[in-house]
């Protein structure tokens, strides 16, 4: 361990996920350093540092890119500076882990491209670091639920606030850029495909214009199909069913495990109704922010070769766009390949 040299990284605002869940779970690695944050309210940066026992506090986020000590950067800003904040920072030399989405729709993340080369871009989503996800894939890959060929997900949350910029289009608000990518990332991640069409339902709030319950079904093609819900107005809930022809994944907390915490999946043969025959599979405690911090760092350092960049999210925008043109025209749209 007295071998790894941290990476050096400066928090990119003080948001509420860096502060209570992003800062801490990188503190469990020792892959990483946080060493500076900014905010472009300087006091607030400053008492930010000061609370979370973080070195350096900048009041604008210019200058911690100009700080030749900070190696990357961590954004989790709103949708819509994803792109701009990325470029500004990669070409400033840092590397960087972005909040997703990557961007408002596919040309804009597509705008990533122009990173210059040697930067690693990565897009945080820490669901493909968790132990439970990397369980499911093994076991889907190892034929344990027979040939796999549904994956359910339900996914909400209950927000209100016409401040909070979940709830603002202009930012990239709406429940499905906010979580309708994490049903999409985890059905890519398990069944090692990607989607070939979509058809969907929106509903928008009337007052704030976001998409506030988006229903879909993606067709993965070989007999293989995603359908979510994701809703900002519904009683929270997450939950996650990948079927196959011979039993049944469940993952109980898919999406906000519990940092540090055991996590819990549940296996169905399906040979007893009711799930009278499940199967209960913990996972032992883990901090998905540390190990998706980790993991980027890995690639920062040379020890792992990257597996998730620039193209892979642009990928993923063409995907979320093309479930929102499904739901607006009412039909079933092919998902193009970016070129």
């Amino acid at each position: 361990m007295s071998s790894i040299e941290p990476v050096r990284l400066g928090v990119v605002s003080t948001a509420k996920i860096a502060r209570d869940k992003v800062i801490p779970g990188l503190r469990t690695t020792p892959w990483v350093e946080v060493a500076a944050i900014a905010s472009r309210d300087a006091d607030r940066a400053a008492a930010t540092a000061a609370a979370l026992g973080i070195p350096t506090a900048y009041g604008s986020y210019e200058a911690l890119f100009a700080d030749p000590t900070i190696e990357a950067v961590y954004i989790p800003t709103p949708n819509d500076s994803h792109v701009d904040l990325s470029l500004a920072a990669a070409r400033a030399g840092k590397h960087v882990l972005c909040e997703k989405p990557a961007g408002m729709n596919a040309a804009d993340a597509a705008r990533l491209r122009a990173i210059p080369e040697g930067i690693v871009w990565t897009e945080a989503f820490m669901v493909r670091q968790h132990p439970q996800w990397l369980a499911v894939r093994d076991m889907v890959r190892a034929g344990r639920i027979g040939r796999p060929i549904g994956v359910q997900v339900w996914f909400s949350y209950d927000l209100h606030d016409p401040d909070n910029i979940r709830n603002r289009p202009e930012n990239g608000g709406g429940a499905l850029l906010d979580i309708g990518c994490y049903p999409i990332v985890v059905s890519r991640f398990v069944l090692d495909a990607e989607p070939l069409r979509v058809a969907a339902a929106i509903d928008r709030d009337a007052t704030f214009g976001t998409d506030r319950l988006t229903s879909a079904l993606i067709d993965f093609g070989a007999g293989r199909h995603l359908t979510f819900q994701v809703a900002t107005q519904s009683v929270p809930h997450q939950r996650v069913d990948v079927v196959g022809t011979a039993g049944r994944l469940q993952v109980m907390i898919p999406f906000n495990a519990p940092q540090g915490e055991a996590t819990v999946i549940r296996f169905d043969d399906g040979v007893a109704l009711g799930d009278a025959g499940i199967e209960t599979i913990i996972l032992p405690p883990s901090d998905q922010y540390g190990l998706e911090g980790e993991a980027f760092a890995k690639v920062i350092r040379g020890v792992e070769p990257a597996v998730y960049g620039v193209d892979d999210a642009i990928v993923m925008m063409t995907i979320l766009e093309a479930t929102e043109r499904a739901a607006r025209e009412g039909r079933w749209v092919e998902i193009d390949r970016p070129v």
